[in-house]
């Protein structure tokens, strides 16, 4: 009898809940459960551990999964149950080389015991964790690293969305020129960074130093519908020590180290990078967007008002990058681009992604064929026509094939893909 295959799952360890600020009110565990098993992901980040009210819900409302270092639902069937890691974005604001910082870093924990550690620690140092679910810390990136650490050795410690201009570690606004800048001699111990919404894996390779760190997908989703618009897929073992080990061999530099691993990174779910908010340079408030070289030809500055424009992720790609744009580190996780499905479905249907077409198309088609990820990237066309039409279908082929144009983002304002050629 042949060997089972290696389960494959979707995780997205990046979310919020409804105590961080401009957040959904519907960012409930029942909503995340639900919402995760709806769009495809198995494991969900739970977001704002450190808010002391969502603790408590967390507490009170998860219990152990059969698997280590993983929680389901108390009231959810543990068989199809989401799997719930402890996770929180901090955004740590000081003053490092002259400069003023402000870094988001996530932190993901195998347990509500380590959780509740860090939140002791941090209290100890004086953050006022009640006031947000993504808290402010007056505390260097390095610190947080040492603090959580300390308290868990197994924790993953990951700058979140590493090139936005204002909050990433390499970002143009408040950010260095390289991780271990920013991680001093705990450098070692981070062991992925995470894309972000306008950047992917492809621009990241450009990056020599990059290749020391696996390369994580998340949603940072605000609200239910956008859980899951960025992922990444994984091959193995489901549990902490497992996810762990597949970030810490996910690294194009311990490639080597990947086929003994229990649990592989596979590939990431990505969106597209130019629809990203931060994609391009720019001045929103004029309407003006940049490319890397017309910002050059322009002095960095807005030709409407003289004033610096935001420099995007695209130009801090090319300030670090030390190798050209197509290059490809050996060992290096592949990734695919989508459009989430409601965008998909309102394309083809000329409505609102909110329309109550959308809604009914979106119910037929997982009734049909499972859920959203499923329905994106694997689904037989065929079964998508017969399910929601043949317009439907031709846009989840195009969305696969790469057949979409980006009105880029930038300075803060999404870009916008369109599906179909005009006319």
């Amino acid at each position: 009898m042949a060997p089972s295959s290696p389960p494959v799952y979707y995780a997205d360890l990046h979310v919020h809940s409804r105590f961080a600020y401009a957040t959904s009110r519907n960012l409930t565990l029942p909503v995340l459960d639900a919402t995760a098993r709806e769009k495809g992901v198995h494991v969900m980040g739970t977001g704002d551990f450190t808010h002391p009210a969502w603790f408590e819900e967390l507490s009170t409302q998860l219990v152990p999964a059969a698997e280590e270092g993983l929680y389901v639902r108390h009231e959810a069937a543990r068989d199809a149950a989401t799997r719930f890691l402890l996770s929180v974005e901090v955004s740590c604001v000081y003053r490092q080389a002259g400069r003023a910082r402000r870094i988001h870093v996530l932190v993901v924990l195998p347990s509500l015991q380590a959780a509740a550690a860090v939140n002791g620690a941090l209290a100890q140092r004086g953050a006022d964790l009640g006031v947000d679910g993504r808290p402010t810390l007056q505390l260097s990136a390095e610190a947080v690293a040492e603090l959580v650490l300390a308290v868990e050795p197994t924790a993953l410690v990951v700058p979140a969305h590493v090139w936005t201009p204002w909050f990433g570690a390499l970002g143009s606004r408040s950010g260095f020129d390289s991780l271990a800048e920013c991680f001093g001699d705990l450098t070692p111990q981070v062991l992925a960074a995470e894309t972000g919404l306008s950047a992917d894996p492809a621009m990241c390779w450009r990056v020599s130093s990059l290749d020391a760190v696996a390369l994580l997908s998340s949603s940072d989703a605000h609200g239910p519908r956008t859980i899951a618009r960025e992922a990444t897929r994984l091959e193995g073992e489901l549990s902490y020590p497992g996810i762990r080990e597949a970030f810490r061999t996910g690294a194009p530099d311990r490639a080597g180290e990947r086929a003994a691993a229990v649990t592989r990174l596979a590939d990431t779910v990505e969106f597209h990078p130019a629809e990203g908010k931060y994609h391009l340079d720019g001045h929103r408030e004029h309407g003006v967007r940049m490319t890397p070289a017309q910002r050059a030809a322009a002095g960095g500055r807005c030709p409407v008002c003289g004033k610096p424009v935001t420099v995007g992720v695209l130009s801090r790609v090319e300030e670090l990058a030390d190798r050209p744009v197509g290059a490809r580190p050996d060992g290096a996780p592949g990734f695919r681009s989508l459009v989430p499905l409601d965008e998909v479905l309102a394309a083809a249907l000329g409505v609102r992604p909110a329309a109550k077409r959308v809604t009914a198309a979106r119910a037929r088609l997982l009734e049909a064929l499972g859920d959203e990820l499923s329905v994106l990237t694997e689904a037989p066309l065929a079964d998508v026509e017969a399910s929601a039409g043949a317009r439907v279908a031709e846009g989840i082929g195009r969305v696969r094939a790469g057949e979409v144009d980006v009105e880029p983002g930038y300075d803060g304002q999404f870009g916008t893909v369109r599906i179909f050629p005009p006319g």
